[in-house]
């Protein structure tokens, strides 16, 4: 073993010397027995920089020193760090990302930030592919097949829903390929790593900003309606409602009996969710409850597309601003502006680009065949309350509530929407008044 190990060639040492040294002890290594030889074998491999090896000691081929969920921010410049690792890794990345209409997230963000990620660890065009499955189960299911056909080591997925997300998930173990759940997840088998932000951390900042809201716009004796999201499909859906009802109701049941009340005098008239968070489907049950029961005065939406819809229906019914409370998630650019018009209270920031980065560094690193820190993957996730499932390990990262008081060093800051867009839309004297460029 030491006299394999000593085959590595010190510096400065010219090829025709090294490769003679090498065969020079290759050749002892074949009197050793069957067994030793066999381990001498792979040690000297790895000492000669074997192109198959994925170990610490393989070169550059290390996971960066350090990493956590805390070291990705909006350079990116964290991802060059895993470029031994990527040329120490074999196969391709499949990224397969949900729905073109769910959220704007899909294509205005994730596609790219995950795309720019890949690149800066050193990923060829020809060792990933980004995918959309345009709403389609059998298509997501098919695009998956068809990477994992073509080589691919590593998917990350966001599940349409919990059949399609087990039916991938049972394809991929069966074939020896990882996945990560990205942003949703799967909750079955035991090849599977989950990468998102803390859904019942999303849920409870919604529900403090709904409180502080309805404080905040002297809202009187609130009757509350609760749009959630597609609790059918996503079990984020059901974290995020667990996580907002704690809050306002001080249980984390859902949905909650229409009468609940709280402490502070709330009383909820209903809770309904969107199916397959589908905004049209959000507005046309916002507006049957607001015909059926005009005294409700506060609004609780699972994400700034519901809250969206929402709004449009008091708008159409001449509701003013900063009369009937609304939220969201996601700080989509027309989410912002809601914000800033007083229609809706805030949003949850979830900086995708650290998620993406994050899905990335885990997909490299079991793409490479080590094992992830426990500094990355930090968590693990369960399914929600009543639903089966494993746990599953998790990179769980850090949302934040955005409002007008920090808009313009967060959201705005990071570029992650166009003040020039938003300000158009607002007028320039808002923008001026919470210290948003309006060119920015």
């Amino acid at each position: 073993m030491t006299a394999a190990l000593d085959i590595s060639s010190p510096p400065g040492q010219d090829l025709e010397s090294r490769e003679r040294g090498a065969r020079m002890h290759l050749s002892r290594l074949k009197r050793l027995t069957r067994a030793g030889c066999a381990v001498a074998m792979a040690v000297a491999v790895a000492a000669c920089g074997g192109g198959s090896s994925t170990s610490s000691s393989s070169g550059n081929a290390t996971i960066p020193a350090g990493l956590s969920v805390k070291s990705f921010d909006s350079s990116f410049s964290v991802m060059s760090q895993f470029k031994g690792l990527t040329s120490a890794g074999k196969g391709l990345v499949g990224v397969i990302l949900p729905d073109t209409t769910s959220s704007t997230r899909w294509v205005d963000f994730d596609a790219p930030y995950i795309t720019k990620a890949l690149q800066a660890a050193g990923y060829s065009a020809s060792q990933f592919k980004v995918d959309n499955a345009q709403g389609n189960d059998a298509t997501e299911l098919a695009l998956a097949q068809a990477d994992i056909t073509q080589g691919a080591t590593v998917l990350v997925v966001t599940p349409l829903d919990s059949t399609v997300g087990s039916q991938i998930q049972s394809y991929a173990q069966s074939h020896g390929v990882k996945m990560i759940s990205y942003d949703r997840a799967t909750f079955t088998g035991n090849n599977t790593y989950y990468d998102s932000f803390d859904n019942v951390q999303v849920g409870k900042l919604i529900g403090q900003g709904f409180m502080d809201c309805v404080t905040a716009w002297n809202v009187s004796n609130p009757q509350v309606f609760v749009l959630s999201g597609g609790e059918d499909t996503d079990p984020n859906a059901v974290s995020f409602a667990q996580g907002y009802n704690q809050v306002i109701w001080g249980n984390d049941t859902t949905p909650q009996k229409a009468g609940t009340t709280n402490s502070k005098g709330f009383t909820l008239v209903g809770e309904q969710i969107a199916p397959g968070w589908v905004n049209a489907a959000g507005g046309t049950i916002f507006q049957q409850q607001f015909t059926a029961h005009p005294n409700i005065n506060a609004t609780v939406e699972a994400n700034d597309g519901l809250g969206n819809a929402v709004i449009q229906v008091l708008k159409n019914s001449g509701v003013a601003a900063k009369k009937i409370p609304a939220t969201g998630q996601d700080a989509t650019s027309q989410g912002m502006i809601n914000v800033l018009q007083g229609y809706q209270c805030g949003s949850v920031y979830k900086p995708i680009y650290l998620e993406a980065q994050a899905a990335v560094a885990l997909a490299t690193i079991l793409r490479a065949g080590q094992t992830p820190p426990s500094s990355l993957v930090n968590g693990t996730t369960s399914p929600p309350k009543g639903a089966s499932g494993n746990q599953q390990p998790a990179v769980l990262l850090t949302p934040q509530w955005v409002d007008t008081s920090n808009m313009a060093s967060t959201v705005i800051k990071d570029r992650f929407v166009s003040a020039a867009a938003i300000c158009s839309a607002v007028g320039a004297s808002v923008c001026q008044q919470y210290n948003i460029p309006p060119n920015g």
